[in-house]
């Protein structure tokens, strides 16, 4: 059976990121909730964006440019140790930072490897964290016709809020509710054979 976990991002992942951020421009996909690799691949270095994801886990930082503070990993198969997506967990997500568009998860899956339902574990794994940290309720939004992430968000008892025109890139998009303990316990035999010692 495939094994999942997180990692937090460092120097020693460094070529394997970049072959994570060169397939998806190899099969122009987008690369979403990276933690803003994908800019700082196209601008500057790997280590900077290291530093950058370091300042973004500090609240006074964020908000000084009026954003919550976020955690990024990396998602890990263990029988291979490859990289297979990432996870942005942001946290101090106030009612404000939620009408500006903030919500408490974004994950992605690189290219090769979607479609295979490694995206429910990733989402799973962002749930026990989010636990951790004490949040009860966490907001996702995924593009309405974007069939795989409505299922995803879905199959981890994500309740539709609202649909609505994204003010950030004009799209129709779809606003989902998880209660966090409520959807951990409902989903913990389907989900917790995959995961490494947690």
């Amino acid at each position: 059976m495939e094994k999942f976990y997180l990692e937090k991002p460092t120097l020693k992942r460094k070529e394997e990121a970049i072959d994570y951020y060169n397939e998806h421009i190899k099969y122009n996909a987008d690369m979403n909730d990276t933690g803003g690799i994908n800019q700082f691949l196209k601008e500057s270095t790997y280590e900077n964006w290291l530093k950058e994801l370091e300042k973004k886990t500090n609240l006074n930082y964020m908000k000084t440019i009026g954003w919550a503070p976020s955690i990024t990993y990396f998602l890990i198969r263990q029988n291979d140790n490859k990289i297979i997506g990432m996870l942005n967990l942001r946290y101090n997500v106030t009612k404000e930072l939620i009408a500006k568009g903030c919500s408490h998860i974004g994950y992605g899956i690189r290219p090769t490897e979607r479609r295979k339902g490694y995206n429910k574990i990733n989402l799973y794994l962002a749930l026990l964290e989010e636990q951790k940290i004490g949040e009860k309720k966490v907001l996702l939004e995924c593009l309405a016709d974007n069939i795989g992430s409505n299922k995803t968000i879905q199959a981890l008892g994500g309740e539709l809020k609202e649909s609505k025109i994204d003010k950030w890139d004009n799209e129709l998009t779809n606003y989902y509710w998880i209660d966090v303990d409520k959807s951990i316990e409902k989903y913990k035999k389907l989900y917790e054979p995959f995961i490494v010692n947690y």
